[in-house]
């Protein structure tokens, strides 16, 4: 099934336009590029405040970096699909691709988990104990994706 989605995706049209538009391309790259720099940034900037125990202004940070971070990843996603659509098949099957998808996917589910046990905010300023941890692993897990992003292109 996956191998005939990523297929169906290459003999698509968004598959066709983007082989023939180096201007498609380019433009889907480039803002790829910029959806990760707000995704990773913002999730940095707020994951590095969690690992130092900043409690007392972590709210404004997250009510900054969460759509910041959601307006990163809602970029990266049309995106992709026109990176990955011209050659869809080969890129899809590419060791570094899974391993790309697999890190998104637990930098979701990391996330998913805390605000499952925590909730949203930090309106009384204090840190459940487990926001260090949920912290060091989105970290990891979204600068790993972007290693594993660049790494397709060389393997």
């Amino acid at each position: 099934m996956y191998a005939q989605l990523l297929a169906d995706l290459q003999a698509s049209g968004l598959g066709q336009l983007a082989r023939q538009s180096a201007w498609l391309y380019t433009v889907a790259n480039l803002a790829h590029v910029l959806g990760a720099a707000l995704l990773v940034g913002a999730i940095a900037v707020l994951d590095i405040r969690l690992i130092a125990g900043r409690s007392a202004a972590i709210d404004a940070t997250a009510r900054t970096a969460v759509p910041l971070a959601a307006a990163g990843l809602a970029l990266q996603i049309p995106t992709g699909l026109v990176l990955l659509a011209p050659e869809a098949v080969a890129l899809g099957q590419n060791p570094a691709f899974y391993a790309k998808l697999l890190f998104i996917a637990a930098g979701l589910a990391n996330l998913a988990l805390y605000h499952a046990r925590h909730g949203w905010g930090f309106d009384d300023g204090t840190l459940p104990a487990s926001a260090r941890l949920t912290a060091f692993v989105s970290l990891a897990a979204w600068v790993a994706a972007l290693l594993a992003g660049r790494l397709i292109a060389y393997l």
